[in-house]
């Protein structure tokens, strides 16, 4: 459908973006849909996001998602959080309700839904979570609420701590690969959720000893570009069930479809889109 002044508008705010793949699968979606709308990539550094939406209010942007490093910042910048983004305290979607810019938080059910999508069921698990900064609070809030039994390993201990605290995870680890190894034999479960490994630094990977956990293990990578990380193919080369961050990626984009359009996302065309601009 071509662009014209009916177009609505929504997007993605980061810092970088250009890596992003929203843009691929929710224009597939509108495309499909016959929706005259268009979804676009902003980078936008942390000491410009307030102008940002205070941008998308004035521009009467639609939407917005929220990647590194805006999902924390984000919270004080709407005129409300739903439940779930206040108990997170992060903030990937912006939608309006009326008048009323509304902070939501998709990343924990889109996360679980990877999981389960994916033949993984955390509940009763003990799992590890690598990093402790907005996509973590997320996934350790999903986790949780899910029965999990949780514990973080970050570089900065205080930052983990008051996240730990803040959910009642188990406890903190170093991420530093002496200090996990000994650890990792009682983990069912590891979810990175650092950078690390992210395009263009495709060769990094967390200071895992991947070698030491159990063989029953599953790793994922919230990382999704590329589709299978340095960790992933080290995980799987150790014969440990692997997830990749693409899961993650459709499932909270296809809820945040769902929180601007009022119209249930098609799934199957988005995730198509994704794999083709991956390939």
């Amino acid at each position: 459908m071509p662009i014209d002044a009916h177009t609505q508008v929504v997007g993605v705010l980061g810092y970088p973006v250009r890596h992003s793949l929203s843009p691929t699968m929710h224009n597939a979606a509108f495309e499909a849909l016959g929706l005259n709308w268009v979804y676009l990539a902003f980078e936008v550094p942390p000491e410009r996001l307030a102008e940002a939406i205070a941008g998308m209010r004035a521009l009467g942007i639609r939407g917005l998602n929220l990647t590194i490093p805006h999902k924390e910042a984000a919270c004080s910048l709407v005129d409300r959080l739903t439940a779930q983004a206040e108990a997170i305290g992060a903030v990937n979607t912006l939608f309006w309700d009326g008048d009323t810019l509304v902070g939501d938080n998709t990343d924990a059910e889109g996360f679980l839904r990877s999981l389960l999508e994916a033949g993984v069921e955390p509940k009763g698990q003990r799992v590890l979570v690598l990093g402790a900064g907005g996509s973590a609070r997320a996934i350790v809030y999903a986790l949780r609420q899910r029965g999990a039994s949780v514990w973080l390993a970050n570089r900065n201990l205080q930052r983990a701590e008051q996240l730990a605290q803040r959910y009642d995870a188990e406890g903190v680890l170093p991420l530093d690969a002496a200090a996990l190894a000994p650890q990792l034999t009682r983990f069912d479960g590891v979810v990175n959720c650092t950078p690390l490994g992210m395009h263009p630094n495709e060769e990094t990977m967390p200071p895992l000893p991947i070698a030491n956990l159990p063989a029953h293990a599953w790793v994922c990578d919230l990382v999704y570009r590329p589709l299978e990380t340095r960790l992933l193919r080290e995980a799987h080369a150790h014969g440990l069930k692997t997830v990749s961050g693409l899961g993650m990626l459709l499932w909270q984009g296809a809820l945040a479809f769902e929180r601007w359009t009022g119209t249930s996302a098609p799934v199957a065309v988005m995730a198509r889109a994704l794999l083709e601009k991956l390939a």
